[in-house]
C-alpha cells in the first residue's frame, strides 16, 4: 500500500463517522503564518476540502507555539498543533485534551560534510549545539540514548550549547560547533548545504524507549469537551487534512503554489523541505505506536522529571482521541 493510498483509507475511516449532512460548522485553528502547518491547511484550502467536509475554517495567525497553546486553553481556539508530551501534561493536570498525529518529523542531530562524527559515541567532549533548553525533549532523548548505547551523557560529557534555530544554524555552518540537534526544517535546510544527518529524534525515541515502534511526535489537539460536542467537525477536519497530506505525499505539482509560504532560499532547500515533510507524514497510528509512546513517557519522566511531565506518572488514559487511526502501510 503506498503512502497515498494509506492516508486515503484513514479518509475514509473519518468521513465514515460522520452524521448526516447539515449546516457548515466553524472550527478555529490556530497555526504559525510561516509554520510548516501552515502549507498542509493552505494546500487543504486551495483544494477545497474544507468546502467539501462541511467545514467553514477560521485561521487565526499566531506568533509563536507558546500563544498557540494559551489560545487553546483559554478558549480562542478550537485545534493548534503541538506534541503529544505536552497534551499529556495538561491533561494530567486537569486539561483534558486530546492529540492525533500530524507529523513525525520534529528534529535531527546534524555534522557538517566532512565531520568525522559517524554515530553518537563520537559526539564525547564535542561542542553541540541544542534547539530549546536542557528539558528540551529532543534533546533528553539523545542524551538518554547515548546514555543507554554508549554509556556516557552528553550533558555533562559533551559541551551543549542552548540557543535558538537560527543561530545554532549560523555557527554550524561557519563550524563554531561540531554538531546540532535542530527542528527539522532548519535541520533539511543544512541538509540542502551538504550537513549530514547522524540521527533523527524519532528514530531516538524509537529505539530508546518505543521498541524500535516510530511515534508521531506532533499533533493537532484540541479539548475533549469541545471535541465532544462538535463529533463532525472534528471528524471532518482530520479527513481533510488526510486528504491534503495524501496529495502533497504524491503530487509535485501541490508544491509549486507554496513557494512563498517556504521562504526557500534555492532550489536544493525547497526540494530538502519538500522531502523533510513528506518524510513526516505518519503512515501508521494505531495500538502499537500507542503503547510505543508510553514507553517513551516513561523514559522522558525518568531523564525530565516533574518540570518536564509535571503531576503525570504515566500516559494519562484519552491522550489520543479514540476515534483515529491511520492503517500501515503494507
Amino acid at each position: 500500500m503506498s503512502v497515498r493510498a494509506a492516508l486515503l483509507s484513514f479518509v475514509v475511516v473519518f468521513m465514515l463517522s460522520l452524521q448526516p449532512a447539515r449546516a457548515a460548522e466553524t472550527l478555529r485553528l490556530g497555526v504559525l503564518k510561516f509554520g510548516t502547518v501552515s502549507w498542509e491547511i493552505e494546500t487543504l484550502r486551495r483544494l477545497g476540502l474544507d468546502a467539501k467536509a462541511g467545514l467553514t475554517l477560521e485561521v487565526v495567525d499566531l506568533a509563536n507555539p507558546e500563544a498557540g497553546k494559551i489560545a487553546l486553553l483559554g478558549g480562542s481556539v478550537d485545534v493548534i498543533v503541538s506534541d503529544w508530551l505536552w497534551t499529556a501534561r495538561q491533561r494530567a493536570e486537569g486539561d483534558a485534551l486530546s492529540f492525533v498525529p500530524y507529523s513525525g518529523a520534529v528534529g535531527a542531530v546534524m555534522v557538517p560534510p566532512e565531520s568525522p562524527i559517524r554515530s553518537l559515541a563520537d559526539l564525547k567532549g564535542k561542542r553541540i549545539g541544542v534547539a530549546g533548553g536542557p528539558l528540551d525533549k529532543s534533546w533528553l532523548l539523545v542524551r538518554g540514548l547515548t546514555r543507554q548505547e554508549h554509556g556516557f551523557d552528553p550533558a555533562s560529557d559533551s559541551q551543549p550549547v542552548f540557543a535558538a534555530p537560527p543561530l545554532l544554524s549560523q555557527q554550524a555552518e561557519t563550524r563554531q560547533l561540531d554538531a546540532v540537534l535542530i527542528y527539522w526544517n532548519f535541520a533539511a535546510r543544512l541538509e540542502a548545504k551538504g550537513f549530514r544527518r547522524l540521527l533523527d529524534v524519532e528514530e531516538a525515541g524509537a529505539r530508546l524507549g518505543g521498541g524500535g515502534v516510530r511515534v508521531p511526535s506532533l499533533g493537532y489537539v484540541f479539548r475533549e469537551d469541545w471535541a465532544r460536542n462538535h463529533p463532525q467537525a472534528v471528524a471532518a477536519f482530520f479527513a481533510a487534512t488526510l486528504e491534503a497530506k495524501a496529495v502533497l505525499a504524491s503530487t509535485d505539482a501541490a508544491w509549486e503554489p507554496l513557494r512563498p509560504l517556504m521562504r526557500a532560499e534555492d532550489e536544493a532547500t525547497f526540494l530538502a523541505l519538500r522531502d523533510g515533510y513528506r518524510a513526516g507524514i505518519p503512515t501508521r497510528w494505531g495500538p502499537a505506536e500507542h503503547q510505543a509512546a508510553e514507553g517513551i513517557f516513561a523514559v522522558l519522566a525518568r531523564l525530565g522529571g516533574a518540570p518536564l511531565v509535571g503531576k503525570a506518572e504515566r500516559l494519562p488514559p484519552g491522550t489520543f482521541w479514540p476515534d483515529a487511526a491511520i492503517p500501515p502501510v503494507r
